[in-house]
């Protein structure tokens, strides 16, 4: 095999040949290799799929607590503040609107409604159990959007702690290789300089 000045030829799964240099942690190391690479594979996997389960899970009970409220306009829209990004990113604005609870009461608050809304436009808003205005629950490609990063989110979070983790046993594994390496060529050097020097 033809190897460049100073390069150490690679040999295909050397740690499984059948060889007298060949060490129990070398061994290990490979042994390590392929558990490392299984169980980052299967429980990111695990953790991805239970993180898309729990934010589907998250939503519909957001979905139940929501209720959608006609409301009126109390200001212009363009006369309104800008709202932050949004959930549902439709460019809206926070302006003030009027509605009434199912008890009879009314109430007023600031809730996003579309950029062109006019005063006195009816816009429909949420509130929750309590009767508080809320941000509509994502609904469709928006909500699938949510559960899918959740999901790839903690699977890649998962699958590098279980590599990192990997990677520490193995540098473990290496320096204490090197000091056995060591120790023992504590007990060669002597004889082997006297063969050198005699």
């Amino acid at each position: 095999m033809a190897t460049t000045h100073g390069a150490r030829p690679k040999v295909p799964w050397w740690r499984w040949r059948k060889n007298p240099l060949c060490r129990r942690s070398d061994v290990a190391e490979a042994w390590l290799l392929i558990a490392t690479a299984v169980l980052a594979l299967v429980l990111s996997g695990f953790a991805g799929i239970t993180a898309a389960g729990a934010v589907g899970t998250s939503l519909d009970d957001r979905r139940e607590r929501t209720r959608p409220v006609p409301a009126v306009l109390v200001e212009n829209a363009r006369d309104a503040a800008p709202a932050p990004v949004s959930e549902s990113g439709d460019g809206g604005v926070w302006a003030e609107v009027r509605w009434t609870a199912p008890d009879g009461s009314r109430h007023t608050g600031r809730a996003e409604v579309p950029a062109d809304g006019k005063k006195g436009d009816e816009v429909t808003v949420h509130n929750d159990g309590d009767g508080r205005l809320v941000s509509a629950p994502p609904e469709g490609a928006e909500a699938h959007f949510q559960i899918a990063m959740g999901g790839l989110t903690v699977a890649f979070v998962t699958g590098g702690m279980v590599l990192l983790a990997g990677w520490i046993v193995r540098a473990r594994l290496r320096l204490r290789r090197l000091d056995l390496w060591e120790a023992e060529w504590r007990q060669v050097e002597p004889a082997w300089r006297k063969r050198m020097t005699g």
